[in-house]
């Protein structure tokens, strides 16, 4: 261990006067205060001017010190002002207060970390230009953390302000335009970060160059996927939690990003479609029909009479015109329809009054007990596929004597 000039230059200093210092001014010169009431401390204890890798003692343990210091600080912070100002924005009218308090407080927190580094660097005095960029980096990385947060809280409002143009789909267009506005905040957030660093951000895009071309040229399909799913929100087609049948894909939409449609499948498997895909694809979408289709047939035995099927058929139909969970308003067939190979045919073609998939079971299974009874007042049997075979002589070899 050596001694050292307490008063030499600092090699903080010495840091270029060009690079952009975001840090200085937070910790309101505080590495200079401690610095300040250290030298009466080296004076009255000579010792604490060993150093260990450079390090005074007294340095050391001050860094340290301000260190802990600023971790008590930011819990304080964290669990004192924070929570108090969360339960005084309960009293307003608004809960957007509300919410930007709870999304600041990370970032907050993690300030005072960055800040608290600051001053243990420059009292032990490695804060070089790579490490005071790398600070003052963070420090514009919770800014803009910051920032993406309060837009994020402030989701309601752009709910609200979409509502205005497409009530219906107020939710799918407000979230995508905050993921544009989070997209150019952190666009913005990287060119800081990178001008931090002394590198010109206007003069490296400029220079992209061909490479700019390359890259658009790649990005072809996310460009597509972006204009599909502004289709999507334009033309109304699809919206977050209705049915849709998209190709092969069925499900449930889940959400409508910038490159993709989530859509859950009826196995709970999690399906993601490029929104190029279904702009550009039939969409056949369940949930906004208002009645569901009944059609099948029946198959009565050849033993039955033309009367009792003419009596089928208008019993049928009687029952379900009168039935109070089919639509009147819709298409209505009972047809005797063909004689097919094992039975007499009767086709029946109906709509439900309500498109549930689960009220809709409940109908079409109580118009099947309805038919059953109809058949079976009428002494009639349901026909299943068989074959008669007839045969008009025999062999005279095989003749049963």
């Amino acid at each position: 261990m050596k001694n050292i000039d307490i008063n030499q230059s600092n090699p903080v200093n010495q840091i270029e006067k060009h690079t952009i210092n975001v840090i200085d001014g937070l910790d309101m010169n505080l590495d200079h205060l401690v610095q300040s009431a250290l030298t009466p401390i080296y004076n009255a204890y000579p010792f604490l001017s060993n150093t260990i890798m450079g390090i005074p003692f007294a340095n050391l343990i001050a860094a340290i010190v301000i260190f802990i210091f600023f971790l008590v600080l930011r819990r304080f912070f964290t669990f004192i002002i924070i929570g108090s100002l969360q339960k005084l924005a309960k009293y307003t009218t608004t809960y957007y207060d509300d919410k930007m308090i709870s999304a600041l407080k990370d970032p907050a927190s993690f300030a005072f970390i960055v800040v608290g580094l600051h001053l243990f660097f420059a009292l032990i005095f490695w804060e070089t230009s790579i490490i005071k960029n790398i600070l003052n980096t963070l420090i514009v990385f919770v800014i803009f953390w910051a920032i993406i947060a309060i837009a994020d809280a402030l989701r309601g409002i752009f709910h609200h302000t979409t509502a205005r143009f497409h009530s219906d789909l107020s939710r799918e267009m407000g979230d995508f335009i905050l993921k544009i506005v989070k997209i150019l905040i952190a666009g913005v957030g990287l060119g800081a970060m990178l001008q931090v660093w002394g590198i010109n951000v206007t003069a490296l895009i400029a220079s992209l160059g061909l490479g700019g071309l390359a890259i658009a040229l790649a990005a072809k399909d996310t460009a597509s996927n972006l204009f599909g799913s502004f289709a999507l929100l334009a033309d109304k087609s699809v919206r977050i939690g209705e049915w849709i049948k998209v190709g092969e894909v069925e499900g449930v939409v889940e959400a409508i990003g910038m490159r993709t449609t989530k859509i859950r499948s009826f196995e709970k498997s999690l399906i993601t479609v490029p929104n190029q895909l279904v702009a550009n694809t039939p969409i056949e979408n369940f949930s906004r029909r208002g009645i569901r289709r009944i059609k099948m047939r029946i198959g009565l035995t050849y033993n039955t009479s033309s009367t009792q099927i003419q009596k089928i058929v208008n019993e049928i139909e009687f029952m379900l015109h009168n039935h109070e969970e089919i639509s009147s308003k819709d298409t209505l067939l009972v047809n005797f329809e063909s004689f097919g190979d094992s039975a007499l045919n009767i086709f029946i073609y109906t709509f439900t009054s309500t498109a549930n998939w689960d009220k809709y079971l409940n109908i079409r299974e109580d118009i099947h007990f309805k038919i059953m009874q109809i058949v079976e007042e009428n002494h009639a049997s349901f026909a299943f596929p068989s074959q008669s075979v007839y045969v008009e002589s025999l062999p005279n070899a095989l003749v049963i004597k």
